[in-house]
């Protein structure tokens, strides 16, 4: 794992770590709330960083602007776009094509915030949000490929992802985890395996 330094769209230097080699497919990787916790250091995006791993991608997780070493402040999920955006700069530098965008909770909220045409050609969606902050004004996200909750998820409901994925992206994959809720706690194999079959 090298710990990395890179700049957002915008400037911000950004803290991350990367693991991978030139050549290979890479996966960004992008973490829950700020102002609730949420670093590249949580358990699931590690989890979701090894079973890309395992998968032989190359990975870039960061922390969003204002978290850890990461410089600026937190931008309630808009200027953090600007940070993915230079996420996958850096991938693109380092000799990676960017082939998959990955969020958790708020950070499958900033992902759908980058625009279509700088997108990798698939995203995953873990615990998005939809309870806790506003998704009505996303339209399509042709490159969503696999959504991930609990069948619990009090702030990302099944029921309520469901009516987003037509619009969203009907072609795109739901995965509801039994009696699971939003933190994944006891399901971190089987979110893993979900991983493994689709990529």
């Amino acid at each position: 794992m090298e710990p990395v330094f890179f700049s957002a769209a915008d400037g911000i230097r950004l803290e991350g770590l990367f693991r991978g080699d030139e050549n290979q497919p890479g996966v960004v990787i992008t973490h829950p709330h700020p102002l609730y916790g949420g670093t590249m250091n949580n358990y699931v995006i590690e989890a979701v960083e090894s079973a890309f791993r395992e998968k032989d991608y190359a990975t870039l997780r960061f922390n969003f602007r204002g978290v850890g070493r990461s410089d600026g402040r937190y931008g309630a999920g808009i200027d953090e776009a600007e940070d993915i955006k230079g996420a996958l700069a850096y991938l693109q530098n380092r000799g990676v094509t960017p082939a998959v965008l990955s969020g958790y909770s708020f950070g499958a909220r900033v992902c759908a915030n980058v625009p279509a045409d700088l997108q990798p050609a698939a995203m995953v969606m873990i615990a998005p949000p939809v309870a806790m902050m506003d998704f009505t004004d996303l339209q399509q996200i042709l490159s969503l490929k696999l959504i991930i909750t609990g069948e619990n998820d009090e702030l990302a409901p099944p029921g309520q992802i469901r009516q987003y994925i037509a619009r969203w992206n009907p072609d795109a994959t739901l995965h509801v985890i039994e009696g699971e809720d939003h933190f994944f706690g006891r399901s971190i194999p089987e979110l893993k395996q979900i991983l493994y079959r689709i990529f």
